[in-house]
Formats: C-alpha cells, sequence, structure tokens
C-alpha cells in the first residue's frame, strides 16, 4: 500500500504559491467531496494557497458488508476503542507523509504546510501531524476522533510539540458521537499542544460558521 502515488484534487495557487493546504475526506468520500471549500475559505490570494483533496485508497470496509470504497483505514467494528484499523492508519499517514515530502520538495516549506481532515480524514491528520518529524502550520481536525491516543505520549514528535490544532465538532454528530471529539481534544491538551475546541450546531458535516472559524484558523498560522 505504501507505493501507491495518492490520486486527488489539485487547486493551484492564485500567483505565487507559498503555502499548501491538504485535505483529507472521510469514509466513503473522494477529494472531489470537499474541493468546492476552498473558495468558501475566502483566503487572501497573496496568500499563495494551494489546496491538496486526495483521494484515500479503495478498500474494503468491514462494518460495511466487506463492500469497497474509499477509505483511509478499515472499520472493523463499532467499539470506540478499536474503531480505527491501526494498520491502516498507519499505511494511510505514510502516503500523506509523501504528500508533504513532495511540496517540501518543490519548495514549500514545511512550516507552510497546513493538514485539515473530516472523519476518517481527521483521524489520519491527527495522527501524522503529531508524529511528523518537521514542524507543521497546523492541523485542522474536523468531526473526527484519534486514534491510538494511549500511544501520543510516547510518539509524538517535538518538531510539532507546538503545532496549533483546531478541534470542531458537531452537536447532534450521530456518526462520531460528539464524546469522541471531546476525547481527542483532552488528549491532546493532556500532551502539551495548543489546541482549540469549538462545537456547532450539527450533525455529520461542515456549515458557514465552522468554515468561517476554519478560515480564521488558516490566516492566522499560514
Amino acid at each position: 500500500m505504501s507505493q501507491l502515488q495518492l490520486e486527488g484534487v489539485i487547486q493551484e495557487a492564485e500567483g505565487e504559491h507559498k503555502a499548501t493546504i491538504i485535505w483529507l475526506h472521510g469514509l466513503g468520500d473522494s477529494g472531489n467531496g470537499f474541493a468546492p471549500i476552498a473558495p468558501e475559505l475566502k483566503l487572501p490570494k497573496e496568500m499563495g494557497v494551494k489546496f491538496i483533496f486526495p483521494h484515500a485508497p479503495i478498500r474494503p470496509v468491514t462494518i460495511n458488508n466487506g463492500m469497497e470504497m474509499r477509505a483511509w483505514y478499515d472499520i472493523k467494528s463499532m467499539d470506540m476503542e478499536s474503531r480505527a484499523d491501526l494498520e491502516g492508519v498507519l499505511e494511510s499517514s505514510k502516503l500523506v507523509q509523501d504528500l508533504i515530502e513532495q511540496e517540501i520538495a518543490s519548495g514549500i516549506p514545511s512550516n507552510k504546510i497546513l493538514l485539515a481532515g473530516f472523519s476518517q480524514g481527521g483521524v489520519i491528520a491527527l495522527h501524522l501531524g503529531t508524529r511528523y518529524e518537521k514542524p507543521l502550520a497546523g492541523i485542522v481536525a474536523l468531526s473526527t476522533y484519534m486514534s491510538a491516543p494511549q500511544s501520543l505520549a510516547s510518539e509524538k514528535s517535538e518538531e510539532n510539540a507546538n503545532v496549533p490544532i483546531l478541534c470542531c465538532h458537531g452537536l447532534q454528530d450521530e456518526v462520531v458521537p460528539l464524546f469522541l471529539g471531546k476525547g481527542a481534544y483532552q488528549s491532546l491538551t493532556e500532551n502539551g499542544y495548543k489546541a482549540q475546541w469549538k462545537e456547532y450546531v450539527m450533525q455529520h458535516n461542515v456549515c458557514l460558521p465552522e468554515i468561517n472559524d476554519i478560515s480564521k484558523f488558516i490566516q492566522q498560522h499560514l
């Protein structure tokens, strides 16, 4: 799996390319699902932001009767403790890390690269972003939870010990219950991260006030 090159939707920066946002979709979606959010963020053109919306690999998903779909990892049970298949999380983290390395090779410093992810994509953003050994601009974790929170203390990287993190969640989320998002936020704060927590009156989706908050966060840290 780690040999796979991720395909996806790329929206080039307007003018000079100065920063990159890699945005990871949720289970069964694709990079096309979140691509329309880029203009809604209303980022100033002079920021020179390039967006990458990669497609997750296609794999069987156990809880969906083994149906093949785009997924960053398998979900083998609804047991909250083992919801994310760690092997798949590690494989996808490596794939996204390769994307980051490609951007660095193209001339973008790591501290001008921001990771964002929704649901499954947020799991990858949190797992990789806190362990990646070059400083990132920030992490945006939307309607998500944390894989292997118990290993964060021993695996976290010094380079991203101070990475800014924005955690957003819907109060009426029935797919990823609010307590899972709060648990991830608590694990981050217990490990010394500068994390923000924001709640919205919504289900497992995004809303305009949330988009506005994400835009402010991006502009502050890019």
